[in-house]
């Protein structure tokens, strides 16, 4: 309606017109939504809580509603405990993901360590050789690092279009949501790398102080 103020709707006088708010959960978008004043059919009464002892507030409304009220039981929730429970199962989801990443990361970690002990036991002569022939610590670092990043870059590359794919189906049913953008992709890759290099540090530093006599002799 172009011009609602004063036309009807259903038996009720259209006097006024809000802007649109959420009245539901975000996984549904803004319905219509009509407010009107039918006093037979008040239920519900909303209480506007100041800071304070929660406790005596609550006391005195039950005392103010056993007088007005004595016949109903005094019941009462809190507006933004109902509001939290709406979003309840997404919570446990976001609890579980996290719960699982820390996990996944746990066992790469153990992983890479292994591989990284393995590989720099392989490699023990010939980290000696190239330390004889004045090869520096940051170079030897990365001869030995690079290999374990090339991989951790292709696993993310490969994980990225799965990891695209599931938060958009995730993020579908929510009427409004964030957008995916591939600055969250890289960050998450450079964490991967950051954890990496923690893990591997201590076997390729070992390797790479390590005096080159004992490298040459190790078998």
């Amino acid at each position: 309606m172009k011009d609602p103020i004063g036309k009807r709707i259903r038996g009720f006088r259209i006097i006024g017109v809000i802007k649109d708010f959420h009245f539901d959960t975000l996984h549904n978008a803004i319905a219509p939504l009509g407010m009107f004043n039918a006093p037979d059919d008040y239920d519900i009464l909303l209480v506007k809580l100041w800071p304070g002892n929660l406790s005596e507030i609550l006391s005195t409304l039950k005392e103010i509603w056993r007088k007005v009220a004595p016949g109903y039981p005094f019941e009462y929730r809190f507006l933004d405990e109902s509001i939290e429970k709406l979003y309840e199962n997404d919570r446990k989801i976001g609890i579980l993901i996290n719960i699982a990443t820390v996990l996944a990361l746990f066992i790469a970690c153990l992983g890479l360590f292994g591989i990284a002990s393995f590989t720099v036991e392989q490699r023990t002569k010939e980290i000696g050789i190239r330390k004889v022939h004045g090869a520096s610590i940051p170079s030897m670092f990365i001869l030995i690092s690079k290999q374990f990043f090339k991989w951790v870059i292709a696993a993310n590359v490969i994980a990225w279009p799965v990891a695209y794919f599931v938060m958009r189906e995730w993020l579908s049913g929510f009427a409004f949501r964030t957008s995916l953008n591939i600055i969250f992709f890289i960050f998450a890759l450079a964490i991967v790398l950051a954890i990496t290099m923690i893990t591997i540090s201590y076997q390729v530093l070992k390797a790479a102080l390590a005096n080159p006599i004992h490298s040459l002799r190790y078998e």
